[in-house]
């Protein structure tokens, strides 16, 4: 084995997505939101890995899925910077960063408790008001909610 060559600490994915580049603070934001732990399909996780480009990152590897870019971009939300890989025979067909829907429904909590969203059965509907730093407002009362606030439902 040659000492002087880098190795990869996990297996290579034949298909799948690869989400990288995500603050390690929101690595299992993201584990929740795509509902990792019900998933059946191999998935990796890894986090506090070196990156060039933020110091320490978090990474999360799927096998055999590929998830609609919806559900991909609402993972700007929690890791406005993440990166997409589609992998199909080993290979990255596509690469894309995550882009912030303009407007987010029945998936971020209002945090008003007078709103009526949170004293009706109803969907909560918030429009996105600044993509670059994640701000958003609530639909129904119009609070202004910044990406430290956001708790996703």
């Amino acid at each position: 084995m040659n000492n002087n060559k880098k190795e990869m600490a996990v297996a290579a994915l034949k298909n799948g997505i690869v989400i990288d580049h995500i603050p390690c603070a929101s690595l299992f934001k993201v584990v929740n939101l795509l509902g990792l732990d019900k998933m059946e399909s191999s998935v990796t996780i890894g986090n506090n890995l070196d990156s060039g480009s933020m110091t320490r990152k978090g990474i999360i590897k799927i096998a055999d899925i590929e998830l609609p870019d919806d559900t991909l971009n609402r993972i700007a939300v929690i890791a406005p910077n993440a990166v997409i890989n589609i992998i199909r025979d080993y290979e990255v067909v596509k690469k894309h960063s995550v882009t912030l829907p303009d407007e987010l429904i029945d998936f971020v909590h209002c945090n008003n408790p007078k709103c009526i969203s949170n004293n009706e059965p109803m969907r909560t509907h918030f429009h996105v008001v600044d993509k670059l730093h994640t701000t958003l407002r609530c639909h129904y009362c119009e609070r202004i909610v910044t990406h430290d606030e956001i708790t996703l439902k």
